[in-house]
């Protein structure tokens, strides 16, 4: 990844982890989403569990490629042990190694009307 500007923000999509690389690949398929609809944004991908990289590795990729800012989202419907506990921790002790960048940790999806509508899409097509 090319190095950014400075004031660079940067997004880490998280999610737990799998053994199955077909399921790590659909996070990297939404992280794709969102770099076409984020121009200008490194957007990186990062598992807490059984998967590389690590949530301090992309953050600490990000720091090392220039971000200044790093917005944490997760690929998670509730909260639950990671979103409360371990996401928020591993923000802090990266805030702790990076104390020069904002890092931030955005809230999980949960019922967001989105999520709602596309939850309906899905429920038609099964129902097709």
């Amino acid at each position: 990844m090319e190095p950014h500007p400075p004031g660079a923000r940067a997004l880490v999509l998280v999610d737990h982890g799998s053994r199955s690389p077909a399921a790590n690949a659909q996070l990297e398929a939404a992280a794709a989403q969102l770099r076409a609809r984020l121009p200008g944004r490194a957007v990186r991908c990062a598992h807490l569990e059984l998967a590389a990289p690590s949530l301090p590795q992309a953050i600490d990729g990000c720091v090392a490629e220039g971000a200044r800012q790093v917005t944490i989202a997760l690929w998670f419907l509730s909260a639950g042990r990671h979103g409360a506990g371990d996401i928020p921790r591993l923000a802090a002790e990266a805030r702790a190694r990076h104390p020069q960048i904002a890092i931030r940790v955005a809230a999980p999806l949960g019922a967001h009307p989105g999520l709602i509508g596309a939850l309906l899409a899905r429920i038609a097509e099964c129902e097709s």
